[in-house]
C-alpha cells in the first residue's frame, strides 16, 4: 500500500496519420496508429510511469540476472533490433507484462513460483512474444477505430485491482474503469495464444526445453486453484479466475496448444538452469513487502507510517496500490482506508468539504486511541459527466501518527447492509493505532529461502514455516511446482518460507 492521493493516468494521444506496417512475426502489412517509433516513444513514457507506481526490487543481483535472460531471448526474437529492457517489480502478486518499444516487467511474487530459469525465460518470452507481434499497436488502432482514447492507466496496479472486490464501492469501479482502458487488460485469445507459440520458440532458439512453457501455464492453473481450494476450505465464495491471465485462453486450452508447439522445437541439448535460477532468487522477499505495508492473519501493519489496524473476524484484508480495504465474509460491505491529497486542506473541515462537497450532513470530532479524528455522515454533491447529483457518504477523517490524514470510507452494496454492518465497520477503523514493538515483530517481512527436503517432506518444512503464513504445506507445495500432491525426492533443494 503505497497509499498515493488518486489514481495516475497518462494519456498517450496519437496524433500521427495512420501508417501501413509490416509485422515482424507475421511478415504482413498492418494499418496501424503506432509505427516502431510511436512505440518507442510511448513505451518510454510508460515506463517511467510504471516506476513512479511500482518501485524496482532492490537487488542489483537479481536484477542483472533476469536482465541477462531477458536480453538473450529478446535478441533471439522477431524484434533483436529493440533496445530491451527488463524490470523486477517489488510486488508480490504473480504477475508479468510488457509495454510497446521493448520494455518487460515481472513481479517478484511470480519469480517465488517458478523453478528454473527455463520457467523464467517462459515468462518473459511470452511478454517478448506481445512486443515482437506488436500486439499492443493493434490494440491502439482497435481504440481509436472505435473512438476511445488511448490510456495507460498504473498498468500492474490496474490489472492486480481487476480481481474485484464486491462491495468496495467506488473505488472498485473507479479502478475497474481503468482496467478496461490499459494496454494489457484486454489482449485478444488469439494474441495470448500466438504470445505462447513465440514464447516457445524464442525458448528453443536460447536452448532451452520449449516445453518449460507447459510447467508455467500449469503453475497459473495451480494458482486458480489453490485460491479456489482456500477458499472453499475458509468457508468463503470461491473467486473468479483471475490472476496474471485472467483475460488470456483458459489454462486448460493453453496446455494443449502449447504442447503441440512444444514438439515442433524439441531441442536434444536443452537445459533448465535450476541451480542458477534458486541461486539469484534466494532470500528475496516473499509475500508483502515493509515498505507496503504486511498482513497477518486479522492484523495489518505499516511500520514506515507508523499504524496498525485489525480487521472483525471473517473478514478480508485486501492491500492495493489505492487503498486498504476489509471486506467482510458475503463481500457486500468494506471498511475503505484511503489517504487524502495533500491540498485538501488543513483541518478536517476543510478536507471534508474539499472531498465531499457536502449538501447536508453531521459531523462529530472525536479521538481514535488518542489520534484526532472527525466523522461525517450526509449527503454529498457527485458529477457524472454533465449530470450533477448526490450520493450518501459514511466516513471517518483521522490525522495518524505521522501527522497525515486518512479517510475511512464505509462501504455497501445498499443501504440496509450499511445498517447491519456500521457498528463492525466502526469498531475496525478504532482500532487505528501507533505501531508498538509488537507489533513490529509481527510485521517483519518474510524471506523465501532455500533448504534441502528432510524425509518428512514438505510437511515437515511446513512446520518451520511462519505461524502466520496462512496453509504453509499448501503455499509450499504450490511454490515448488508440486501442488496438490506431487512428490519430491529427499534430498532436493527446495524453496521454503522464513
Amino acid at each position: 500500500m503505497k497509499f498515493r492521493t488518486g489514481l495516475s493516468v497518462v494519456t498517450l494521444v496519437f496524433l500521427a496519420a495512420c501508417a501501413n506496417v509490416r509485422n515482424p512475426v507475421t511478415g504482413q502489412y498492418e494499418h496501424t496508429v503506432m509505427d516502431e517509433r510511436s512505440e518507442l516513444q510511448e513505451g518510454q513514457k510508460a515506463h517511467q510511469e510504471v516506476l513512479k507506481e511500482y518501485r524496482a526490487l532492490d537487488n542489483p543481483p537479481l536484477q542483472a540476472y533476469v536482465n541477462s535472460v531477458g536480453q538473450r531471448l529478446a535478441k533471439a526474437s522477431h524484434r533483436g533490433n529493440l533496445e530491451w529492457h527488463f524490470t523486477v517489480l517489488d510486488s508480490p502478486e504473480v504477475n508479468a507484462f510488457a509495454l510497446p518499444g521493448g520494455y518487460v516487467y515481472i513481479t517478484r511474487g511470480i519469480l517465488a513460483y517458478l523453478n528454473d530459469e527455463a520457467e523464467l525465460a517462459g515468462v518473459l518470452g511470452h511478454e517478448i512474444g506481445h512486443v515482437a507481434a506488436r500486439h499492443a499497436s493493434q490494440r491502439a488502432t482497435r481504440q481509436q477505430a472505435a473512438g476511445v482514447g488511448v490510456l495507460l492507466a498504473n498498468v500492474l496496479g490496474a490489472v492486480l485491482e481487476s480481481k474485484g472486490y464486491g462491495g468496495a464501492g467506488d473505488l472498485t469501479n473507479q479502478v475497474s474503469q481503468i482496467t478496461a482502458a490499459g494496454y494489457i487488460a484486454s489482449y485478444s485469445r488469439e494474441q495470448e495464444s500466438q504470445a505462447d507459440q513465440l514464447g516457445a520458440e524464442y525458448l528453443a532458439r536460447n536452448h532451452y526445453d520449449s516445453a518449460r512453457m507447459i510447467d508455467v501455464i500449469r503453475m497459473l492453473k495451480n494458482q486458480a486453484q489453490f485460491a479456489a481450494d482456500m477458499a472453499r476450505k475458509e468457508g468463503r465464495p470461491v473467486p473468479p479466475q483471475a490472476d496474471w491471465l485472467a483475460s488470456h485462453p483458459s489454462n486448460d486450452q493453453r496446455l494443449d496448444d502449447i504442447r503441440q508447439t512444444a514438439l515442433l522445437h524439441q531441442d536434444p541439448h536443452a537445459e533448465n538452469g535450476r541451480e542458477r535460477y534458486l541461486k539469484a532468487i534466494d532470500s528475496i522477499p516473499f509475500g508483502e513487502s515493509r515498505e507496503e505495508g504486511v498482513t497477518r492473519g486479522q492484523q495489518f501493519f505499516h511500520e514506515p507510517l507508523g499504524f496498525a489496524l485489525t480487521a472483525p473476524a471473517g473478514w478480508r484484508i485486501k492491500n492495493t496500490s489505492e487503498a486498504l480495504i476489509m471486506t467482510n465474509g458475503a463481500g457486500d460491505a468494506a471498511l475503505i482506508m484511503r489517504t487524502v491529497p495533500a491540498d485538501a486542506g488543513a483541518t478536517h473541515a476543510d478536507i471534508l468539504r474539499t472531498i465531499f462537497n457536502p449538501i447536508n450532513g453531521r459531523t462529530t470530532q472525536t479521538t481514535i486511541n488518542g489520534f484526532a479524528a472527525t466523522s461525517f455522515v450526509g449527503t454529498a454533491r457527485v458529477k457524472d459527466g454533465a449530470q450533477e447529483g448526490s450520493q450518501q457518504v459514511d466516513a471517518t477523517l483521522v490525522t495518524g501518527p505521522d501527522k497525515h490524514p486518512y479517510l475511512f470510507l464505509h462501504a455497501a452494496k445498499s443501504a440496509d447492509v450499511l445498517q447491519r454492518e456500521r457498528e463492525t465497520l466502526l469498531a475496525a477503523e478504532k482500532t487505528f493505532r501507533a505501531i508498538n514493538d509488537k507489533d513490529r515483530s509481527l510485521a517483519r517481512p518474510w524471506r523465501l529461502c532455500l533448504a534441502a527436503l528432510p524425509q518428512g517432506g514438505l510437511a515437515q518444512l511446513a512446520k518451520r514455516s511462519p505461524t502466520t503464513l496462512p496453509h504453509s504445506e499448501a503455499q509450499l507445495r504450490l511454490m515448488n511446482g508440486v501442488y496438490p500432491d506431487g512428490v519430491i525426492t529427499p534430498g532436493a533443494q527446495v524453496k521454503v518460507v522464513e
